[in-house]
Parts: structure tokens; sequence; C-alpha cells
């Protein structure tokens, strides 16, 4: 908004231009006061559009995040994945939530609107935390209030049945593969008996496990125990889940501490967002687990403690390999700020000497060797439309086939140009950079290697957004871009995977409108609800612009000058702010 502007709704009007209400009227208003008065009304509208208010008690959004859980868990009995030979299967309630229209629709909506639920009660969480000053850190106690909010919206969730994904289902056929002596490295699921009645997605069926040797241990460990109790397995998983979110809860404040960065707010963006208890409880993702090694293996390399550091990422590496691309940037935090390239390079064997004797004891005694090494090679078949690799192939292949041209090798040769950029971003960020920022190079390295790849799951923006959270994301353009993030996979997933009767027919009926909802819902948070809207219209960061139009605003100051003046008075060569007090010259379009 421009200066001018603001002086024209905060003076006062013209003497006679107010009737007995208050309101200018046609008859008193001089002839230059219609743009002073646009000016104003469109100020005002402007004013409400962009003002909010904060939660009165703390209780209120804790209490909302419950109710929200409670609704994603009440929607995931009715559409969320239930093998045929769980006994809720044949629970009358449940029959009825899954086998009629009425109880499918109802299942939709509870589930997606408890997620918005989850989001609005997360947004507002921080409104009654942070303080009014965003140069100062959330008051003392408030690492304690978001880790009370962690644990009571995550409650519900250990007991859903799974959404948003069936993974969990390929963790149950994998350790049965584990358990009869077969190697999921190089045998799919498809050669256990029933393996279909487990719940697992016919894409697993002839595929190779993509995760690591001690994830293995987990699986066969947890379908020993559950035996022939597919639901007693799942809740199993979940633990091992919650227990890597622990994991998480524990050492983002401890690393945020270390770089200075408000602990609360950390663990409040990482652990608090519903993308994150939806994805590593609900779905049980053993992401949880993989993050929560690796979080603790950078924070004892940064206290100096290398070796603990190394064996940390090592099992993280052994739930998903690829947490190997932190191994360098270990090794760089063991060497100490200020190493020489001498003593890089030598903590750099010790890391890669430490790391592989750890993995080929593993391999060793495990049996399956080094078949992880085929899964970290490998990049995945087909691609999202989101990830930039399925951008790029989209784009080209439309213009290609628009030409009668075939299209067929694109999708590859961009797999093979991502995984080569990606290998030389995370060699650049090796050698290149500051050893004040060492963690801050892991952290993009890391990144490189998610968004050059041609698959970018929800769940892979946890991955990063712990270690960006503990270097700093500002309360401006960067936050925003979480929270756009947050919600395009919250309404992508709540609507990806429903577990539908074919019988039904409404497959597509569900994801519409599941997807309805979800609009709904962010245009409410955007634009009504003045307790979330603030994240649209506060806090940029960005420059200030006028709100006028150029032409409009030449015409105005062309106007202004009187007729018979020399033209270059017309011109604005000495554009000062009446609000400035100190009166310096600013370009024009600045405030």
């Amino acid at each position: 908004m421009s200066a001018e502007a603001g002086a024209a709704e905060n003076s006062p009007a013209p003497r006679g231009a107010e009737g007995s209400t208050g309101l200018a009227t046609t008859s008193s208003t001089p002839e230059d006061a219609p743009g002073p008065r646009r000016a104003r009304r469109r100020d005002l509208w402007l004013h409400i559009l962009r003002s909010s208010t904060r939660p009165k008690h703390l209780w209120s959004p804790l209490l909302e995040g419950v109710l929200g859980s409670l609704l994603v868990l009440f929607g995931s009995l009715g559409v969320g994945w239930l093998v045929s030979s769980s006994p809720l299967s044949r629970d009358p309630w449940l029959i009825v939530l899954r086998t009629e229209p009425a109880g499918v629709v109802v299942s939709t909506i509870a589930l997606t609107l408890g997620c918005w639920i989850m989001l609005r009660a997360w947004l507002r969480l921080s409104r009654v935390l942070e303080d009014p000053d965003p140069r100062r850190h959330w008051p003392a106690s408030s690492l304690r209030v978001v880790n009370w909010a962690v644990v009571l919206w995550s409650i519900p969730q250990l007991i859903t049945v799974p959404i948003f994904s069936r993974d969990v289902f390929a963790y149950l056929n994998q350790g049965r593969l584990v358990l009869a002596g077969q190697d999921p490295y190089t045998t799919g699921v498809s050669s256990l008996n029933n393996w279909f009645h487990l719940g697992t997605d016919i894409l697993w069926a002839e595929s190779e496990t993509p995760y690591g040797p001690l994830f293995l241990w987990i699986e066969a460990a947890v379908m020993r125990t559950a035996a022939d109790s597919p639901d007693l397995a799942l809740f199993l998983f979940r633990l091992a889940c919650v227990g890597g979110v622990v994991m998480m809860m524990i050492f983002v404040p401890k690393l945020a501490r270390l770089h200075g960065i408000d602990p609360a707010r950390a663990q409040w963006i990482t652990l608090a967002n519903p993308l994150l208890i939806v994805s590593f409880i609900s779905s049980a993702h053993n992401d949880a687990i993989m993050v929560g090694f690796a979080l603790a293996g950078i924070y004892a390399a940064a206290r100096g403690r290398g070796v603990l550091a190394t064996l940390l990422v090592v099992v993280s590496i052994g739930i998903k390999p690829i947490t190997i691309v932190l191994l360098p940037f270990i090794g760089l935090l063991w060497a100490g700020q200020g190493a020489s390239w001498s003593r890089k390079f030598q903590y750099w064997f010790f890391t890669a000497g430490l790391a592989a004797a750890a993995m080929i004891t593993i391999g060793l005694v495990q049996g399956y060797g080094f078949g992880w090494l085929a899964v970290l090679a490998g990049t995945g078949t087909g691609s999202v439309y989101w990830s930039p690799i399925g951008i790029a192939d989209g784009w080209l292949g439309t213009l290609l086939r628009s030409f009668g041209l075939d299209s067929g090798w694109t999708l590859e040769v961009f797999k093979i140009v991502g995984r080569i950029l990606s290998v030389a971003a995370v060699l650049w960020l090796m050698f290149r950079g500051s050893d004040k920022f060492i963690v801050q190079r892991m952290v993009w390295a890391f990144t490189a290697l998610v968004v050059l790849s041609p698959i970018i799951q929800p769940w892979y923006l946890l991955w990063l957004l712990p270690l960006f959270a503990i270097t700093g994301i500002r309360k401006d353009w960067q936050f925003k871009w979480v929270v756009f993030t947050i919600v395009f996979f919250l309404a992508f997933g709540a609507s990806d995977q429903l577990s539908i009767y074919q019988f039904l027919e409404l497959d597509q009926q569900m994801l519409a409108l599941s997807i309805a909802v979800s609009w709904f819902a962010i245009i409410w948070l955007a634009l009504v609800d003045r307790q979330t809207r603030w994240v649209i219209w506060d806090d940029w960061g960005l420059p200030p612009m006028r709100w006028e139009w150029p032409r409009r605003r030449r015409r105005e100051t062309l106007a202004s000058v009187e007729p018979g003046a020399p033209a270059d008075l017309a011109e604005p060569k000495d554009l000062k702010d009446p609000a400035d007090p100190t009166g310096e010259e600013r370009p024009s379009g600045a405030r």
C-alpha cells in the first residue's frame, strides 16, 4: 500500500464532506475527492481482508487438533485400507461404513475434513505461542506445549486403519519373505501364498524391496511376533515408527539450539504438522525411523562424537539407503571447523571405512550381501507429475507428440540427467562452502537428491523438513512455501488412496468429493478464517509495492500540475514519503 493511500485513509475528511451519518455525500464532495474516497474504500476492504485474530486460550487449538485427529480416525474406518483377513472387516458397524454409499460418503468427508481441522489447529497453535516480536524466541514453556500437542494429536492415529498409503502392507509380506528364507532383494512378494490377502499393492508383487537390511530384520521380528494377526502386525509397525518420531522430538530441539534457532518453533514446524503425524504414524512409514536415526547421527557429529555419529547414520541407511548422502558431511563435522584438506580427507576415510565395515558385517550376518546397493542405484519406475523431472518429461513429451515424434525415450533420459546433476550437486557441496555451514550444505545435498528424483512422494518432504527447520525457516515466504507444500500433499494424500469397494462404483465420485472438501477448506482458511488467513496476507518479507497502476499514478500526477507549468514538473524526480521522518529519497514504486 502506498504512503499516499495510507495518509488518505488516516487523514480527516474535508470540511462539509460528512453528513449526519458520517458518510460522504455526493453534493458536498469536492471534485478531486473521488480518488481519495476510492482509495479509502479500497484500503478499508483490504484492512478487513487482512485482519486476523489470535486464539484466546491455549487449550482451544489443542482440543481442535484432537477433534481433527478423531475425525481422521473415524473416516479411516470407512475408507482406510483394511485387509480381508482382519476381524474388523466383519464388524457390523464397519460393514455399514465400508459397504453402504452413505457410509462411504460420510467417511470420505470426515477423513478429509479432519486433516484440515488438524492443519487449522497447527496454525492456530503458533499464534498462541509466538512472541509478537518476530526477532524473539517463543516462551520457554512453548516446547513442552508443542510436545503435548504432538502426543495428543497422535494418539488417535495409533489405532487408525492405514490411510494415505498402503506401504505398510508391503512390510508384512516382506517380513514373511525373510521368515521363509527368501531374499527380498531378488524376489517379489508374489512368491508367497495368500500375499494379496494381506493388502500389499499389486505394484509390489514382482518388485524387490527398496529398504535397507536392518529394516528387513524389523519386518521379520514383527511378523514372527504377530504370527497370523495382521492388525497386531500393523500396530507393531506403528510402534516402531512412533519410536522414530520420539527420536525426532528429542533431537530437533537439540540441533535447533546448536544453530541458534528457536527450538519450540522448529519442533512445531517439524513434528506438530498434520502431514507428519498422518504419514509417519497413521500410514506407518518407516521413514520415521530413518529420519530419527539420521538426526541423532547429525547431533552426535556436531558434538564431535564421530564414531557414534557414523554408526547412527549407518542404522539410518539400514532402514532406507538414501541417507548415505549424509556420510560425507558427517565426516566434515567430525573433522571440525577450520580443518585442513588433509584432515578432511582423513576423516572422510575414517567415516567411509567405519560405515563400510558396519554394512559388510550386517550383510555377512544377514546373508543378503549388498543387495541394498542395487536399491540405492535405482531411480524407481515412472514419475510423478509434480516432480521437476515429471514436469520436464510431460512438457517435452507433449511437444514431441504434437509433431508426431516418439516420446518414449524422454523419461529415461531425464532420469539419467537428474541422477548426474544430483551427484554433481553433492560433490560440489562436499568441497565448496564455509565450514560454518556444513549442516546447511548437507541439507541442500539431500534436497538435490530428492528434488532431482523422478518420484517424490508426499512423505519425502518430511525427510527434509526437520533439517531445514533446525537451520532456520524464516517467517516470510520460506514458511509460506512450507505451508503450501504441506497443503498440497495433504489434499493429494486425502484423495489419492481411498479404499472403496469396486461393486459400489464410487471411486471417482469419492475422489472428486475429497478434492471438493479440500478446496472448500483451503479457500476458507486462506480468505475467510481470521485466525489462519495471516499465512496468506502477512510477513511476506518482500519489497513493498504500490497498489496503484503506473498509468493511473501518472495521470494523477499530471492532473496535479497547474496549467501552463513546465513539462518537467510533471515528472516525479524527487519522490519522498511523507510518512518517512528521515526524508530519504526512495525510488518510484517503493514505500
